[in-house]
């Protein structure tokens, strides 16, 4: 069977596991170390334990298979400071390895479903696509790429060969050698940290908090790839003013005041329901303590906040890149990436002039062989 044949059946062989004492095999890709017999899937649903010939391997069952495409623009990701204004091809498969109550792509990532949905998308086919597409870079997302790591580094691969850069939208859960393979393929990523304590991640997301600050700090110390973290603020549950405090105060301390972090406002979705959408003044307040702990560029998103959505010089104050929503609307960086009023260089990945894409996203049905 070719590898081109695996991706179509669902058999495509699984890096990192392992075969335990008692004949199960151990899933060695995330945290959660699933130990599967024959025909069992891990708690993400889409890595399994093989069945007859394959009883003995680790699969990915949604290689060569997506939930979907689209054209957005990268503020959506939300990547600020890589390419701003530029179009970003989107894609992702089915399942998650977190179990978040408040899950906001659930349909998605929860779905038991999705092999009668999914559009073929081998990794050359998506690559061309984003090429032919216009887009500076395709993002891995809607569920979490983590899970179907081999499919996205491949796709990674194809996309570098045609000067397409690669962008991962992750919960960041994952274990240290396949983090080490993971980002090496990478160009940028936005990492969600869902809290900062152990039990709002235990409780809400039936994960761990220290895997994913090991996650953060990997990609800042040790990687090229460009960094920024969102956290969706639920009311009552990660909102408080110590949690932000410590929070803003580790990222400042451990991964350095120029990481841009987005505060999001959470709507009442999945397993919460009866939980209320969360207040502008909520995510301006944790703004506002973000930027009275060091760092430099904090923003707002699912809210209508031009404050909360401008990027301005870390030397002298200059607003230097504006926003409407996802559309830049003022641009005001040098050649080098830098502010024209002071020569103060701006973190990030710039060219020499912001993408034109605007706000419109472009969903799209395709076959890409």
């Amino acid at each position: 069977m070719s590898a081109r044949d695996d991706a179509v059946d669902g058999t495509h062989p699984a890096r990192w596991w392992h075969r335990l004492d008692d004949g199960r095999l151990q899933c060695d890709l995330c945290p959660r170390d699933c130990r599967l017999h024959e025909g069992q899937r891990g708690l993400c649903f889409v890595r399994a334990r093989g069945t007859g010939e394959r009883g003995d391997a680790m699969v990915l069952t949604t290689y060569g298979r997506s939930s979907g495409f689209c054209i957005d623009p990268i503020e959506k990701k939300p990547l600020n400071h890589f390419h701003p204004g530029s179009a970003v091809f989107s894609f992702g498969t089915a399942g998650c390895n977190l179990a978040c109550k408040f899950c906001q792509n659930w349909d998605i990532s929860k779905s038991r479903e999705m092999d009668r949905l999914m559009d073929a998308a081998s990794p050359e086919g998506i690559a061309r696509a984003a090429q032919d597409s216009g887009c500076t870079s395709v993002a891995f997302t809607y569920n979490d790429p983590v899970i179907f790591a081999e499919y996205a580094m491949d796709a990674a691969d194809a996309c570098h060969a045609l000067g397409v850069q690669t962008v991962a939208v992750t919960a960041g859960y994952m274990h240290a050698e396949p983090r080490r393979a993971f980002y090496a393929k990478m160009d940028a990523a936005n990492v969600d940290l869902k809290g900062f304590t152990e039990s709002f991640y235990f409780q809400q997301t039936g994960a761990h908090l220290a895997p994913v600050l090991d996650t953060l700090q990997y990609i800042v110390q040790d990687t090229d790839c460009w960094l920024e973290i969102t956290t969706l603020l639920i009311p009552g549950q990660n909102d408080g003013d110590a949690e932000l405090d410590a929070m803003t105060r580790w990222i400042a301390d451990h991964l350095g005041p120029a990481v841009p972090l987005h505060f999001t406002a959470f709507h009442p979705d999945y397993r919460m329901t009866d939980v209320p959408p969360t207040p502008r003044a909520t995510l301006q307040r944790a703004r506002r303590i973000a930027l009275d702990n060091g760092l430099r560029h904090v923003y707002t998103g699912n809210v209508h906040d031009r404050e909360g959505g401008t990027t301005s010089c870390s030397g002298c104050g200059a607003a230097l890149i504006e926003r409407d929503w996802h559309a830049v609307t003022r641009y005001e960086l040098d050649a080098a990436g830098a502010c024209p009023h002071c020569g103060t260089a701006l973190a990030g990945r710039f060219g020499t002039a912001a993408g034109g894409f605007g706000r419109r996203r472009i969903p799209l049905r395709m076959a890409m062989r």
